[in-house]
């Protein structure tokens, strides 16, 4: 799977980003797993055109030490389609930018 990892977390920072990722996203979708939802402006053409598989997401998974972010669009309505795969550059730049985001705005170094 390819993924955007951030490790080495520490615990106080692990709290301020649960938290941050839950009033942006809701609650966790599994035990530290959040689905971000993708932007409408940031889907391909075939995305767009698959309203049937829509809404997309990728998802975050928040460890105690570290989160990574797969690189993977998923249909919240179907497992398979044409539509799902990795993500395309424009959108694996978008994912880390809102998750550099995140980090910047609760001022956690890494």
């Amino acid at each position: 799977m390819k993924q955007y990892c951030i490790d080495e977390l520490r615990p106080e920072d692990h709290g301020k980003i649960r938290a941050e990722l839950a009033a942006q996203y809701g609650g966790a979708a599994l035990d530290g797993i959040y689905r971000i939802p993708l932007a409408a402006e940031q889907m391909t053409p075939l995305q767009a055109a698959h309203g049937e598989c829509q809404p997309y997401y990728m998802a975050l998974d928040l460890q105690p030490a570290c989160l990574s972010c797969e690189l993977l669009v998923r249909s919240a309505n179907r497992l398979r389609c044409d539509c799902i795969g990795y993500a395309t550059v424009t959108q694996r730049n978008w994912l880390i930018a809102l998750v550099d985001g995140i980090f910047s705005r609760l001022q956690i170094i890494t």
